[in-house]
């Protein structure tokens, strides 16, 4: 039989709601709603049998139950097409979890009360941080959205789960003597990592924008592109001489082709785990996370002087509330704001003021 039997079809076209048509054993023309369309292909191909088999089928065949796993697969499928890269990764990696609960309950079943539940037990039990468990929420919405917008459920029971308040205020850097520390073990240890550990000081950019770089988007001299990015838009960083060091020194060791970071046999590399966790703890650094070195980043253009503005930039950020976490940072620029007072020409005046009146009184009591 073909991939595509012809009783079987999209009745909206791209709607990914696939139907099946077919004559039961009674010659009858029937229609169904299938869901996907690999499912739609196998229930066709049953009632195409149960039809030869001269079975008979009920007069009003009920729909059969879409269950969360059927959402939750669509949810995947969505996410590989209109996320930007790796959006379907971190959607996958909390499938396993999600689906060992829900995968087999009807989704119309779940109420938001099953959700929250759920949801608190795994919080306390992992000790989940409130942004984890925002993220899981997002994905059950994504999954129900998806399924109403399908007709395969009727609500969104995630809408009615309570978002958690999460605190982003977290701003850990590395002080001088810690980072000391760290260069000190990368370079007995860890040599040939490095470069990582500098681009990642003094570029700013995330963990999965620096290793998915590929050279085409790296000019050692200059700047380096980064694509894929946390929020989708392309992002130009203008690299420091620390920077640009770190990048000819891999690119004296590369053929400048492919990705940037890569293995000893050429693998690239996806994450600094396997090396960065051992050189903390030989350091003593405790605390300390990679993506901090973006904080790191930040933190000190802050205390050079650099306006939040040029930081959220550099940082990728679209608003300055995301760096407005690093504003604390800035004595030298908040005390030349507080200082502007004493410049103004309304104090100058009132000074003139004082001074010419105590001139005039002074006379005044001479002439007396």
């Amino acid at each position: 039989m073909a991939k595509n039997p012809k009783g079987v079809f999209e009745k909206v076209a791209g709607s990914g709601v696939w139907w099946i048509r077919y004559r039961d054993a009674d010659r009858r023309l029937r229609r169904e709603k299938a869901g996907t369309k690999a499912v739609a292909i196998k229930l066709y191909i049953k009632r195409k049998q149960e039809a030869l088999e001269g079975k008979k089928l009920p007069e009003n065949l009920k729909k059969r139950e879409t269950t969360f796993g059927e959402l939750m697969n669509d949810a995947l499928e969505y996410s590989r097409r209109n996320t930007p890269d790796g959006g379907e990764k971190r959607y996958k990696c909390r499938m396993d979890t999600i689906r060992e609960r829900f995968g087999s309950v009807a989704a119309d079943s779940i109420t938001p009360q099953v959700l929250t539940r759920w949801l608190d037990d795994r919080m306390k039990e992992f000790e989940w941080r409130p942004a984890t468990v925002n993220r899981y929420k997002a994905f059950f919405s994504l999954a129900f959205r998806l399924g109403m917008e399908n007709g395969r459920c009727k609500t969104n029971p995630a809408r009615l789960v309570k978002r958690l308040r999460e605190n982003n205020e977290r701003v850990r850097f590395l002080s001088h003597d810690e980072e000391g520390k760290i260069r000190s073990v990368i370079e007995r240890d860890f040599p040939e990592h490095m470069p990582e550990f500098e681009i990642a000081l003094h570029s700013g950019a995330r963990q999965g924008e620096q290793y998915k770089l590929s050279w085409h988007d790296v000019d050692p001299d200059a700047r380096m592109t980064l694509r894929q990015t946390k929020n989708g838009s392309t992002r130009h960083v203008p690299l420091n001489a620390a920077a640009r060091g770190a990048f000819n020194e891999l690119r004296d060791q590369s053929e400048e082709q492919g990705r940037v970071f890569v293995g000893e046999r050429g693998k690239p590399l996806r994450k600094p785990r396997h090396w960065w966790d051992k050189v903390l703890k030989e350091a003593g650094v405790e605390d300390f996370h990679w993506h901090d070195l973006r904080h790191t980043f930040a933190s000190r253009l802050v205390m050079a002087g650099v306006d939040l503005r040029t930081v959220a930039q550099l940082l990728g950020h679209r608003t300055l509330q995301m760096v407005m976490r690093y504003a604390h940072l800035s004595h030298s620029h908040e005390l030349a704001a507080v200082e502007r007072l004493c410049n103004t020409g309304e104090g100058n005046e009132k000074r003139s003021d004082t001074k010419s009146d105590t001139s005039s009184t002074k006379g005044l009591e001479e002439v007396a």
